[in-house]
């Protein structure tokens, strides 16, 4: 399948690679059908592309990538649409926003993507999480070394 994006041009995406969100995401109801793309020049970095709106990418990342003890907690039920026995089926990624000029995370509504089944659904954790955790990217310091 060939898609005409805003951010990628022209990419190619093999239909088995599409992950179908049965109920679209907040906000996106009416966007179904998602690929999840590598970023070329940052590995960290994933982009959930819309397949019929070229106009509409997600940056998204491994939570614990940046956060190393992030835990989530989900109801069984916003699972079960899902179909996921084995949490090694289950992928889950956060999406990227930024306030002002400092990046932020959503730790608190991840998206969960069934791996074998292709399908996926934003959830919202049990749990004191935040919408908007902000990343660091204030540099330290430097010392005089002479």
């Amino acid at each position: 399948m060939r898609i005409t994006t805003t951010r990628f041009g022209r990419i190619d995406v093999d239909g088995s690679d599409i992950i179908t969100f049965p109920s679209g995401l907040p906000g996106l109801e009416g966007c179904r059908e998602w690929a999840l793309l590598a970023d070329s020049s940052n590995d960290a970095l994933g982009w959930l592309q819309c397949t019929t709106r070229g106009d509409i990418a997600l940056a998204v990342v491994s939570p614990r990538r940046f956060v190393p003890d992030y835990s989530v907690r989900i109801p069984r039920s916003e699972l079960t649409p899902l179909a996921i026995d084995d949490l090694h089926q289950a992928q889950v990624v956060v999406v990227v926003g930024r306030t002002g000029k400092k990046l932020t995370l959503n730790l608190k509504a991840p998206i969960v993507i069934n791996l074998e089944a292709r399908t996926g659904r934003q959830v919202v954790a049990s749990g004191d999480l935040p919408l908007q955790f902000v990343l660091c990217s204030e540099q330290p310091p430097l010392k005089k070394s002479a």
